[in-house]
């Protein structure tokens, strides 16, 4: 079989832009880093704690018994998710309290979903 793979001058792309909505490099780079905070077990457990605290947050006090894990290791956790920007931190005296920052998980939401087009709905 022969198959001629020379483009011609009016063929310069064959099938229209592959970038289309695609991320940015920064884009790419901040849900990397939002996604490597949320890759593991411990801080998906935190994350998941503070959601569904009655409150809507929790003192930094009430979760190494919660996760079985010392303080400075929920500590470092913490701290990881508040430089992702998943979630907030507030000093209250000793301790410290922590919130999901809704707003950042519903960009990350967004960057991750399918583009709403007509293709998507045939």
């Amino acid at each position: 079989m022969n198959v001629d793979t020379k483009l011609g001058s009016d063929d310069a792309t064959c099938c229209g832009s592959v970038s289309g909505d695609a991320l940015t490099e920064t884009q790419a780079t901040e849900l990397a880093t939002a996604l490597k905070a949320l890759a593991d077990p411990v801080r998906l457990r935190l994350v998941s704690i503070i959601a569904t605290s009655p409150i809507g947050e929790v003192c930094a006090c009430d979760l190494p018994d919660s996760l079985d894990r010392s303080q400075p290791t929920v500590s470092h956790h913490l701290t990881l998710l508040v430089n992702a920007g998943l979630l907030e931190r507030e000093q209250r005296g000793k301790w410290a309290w922590f919130r999901l920052r809704y707003e950042r998980l519903g960009e990350l939401s967004a960057l991750l979903a399918p583009p709403t087009t007509e293709r998507n709905s045939s």
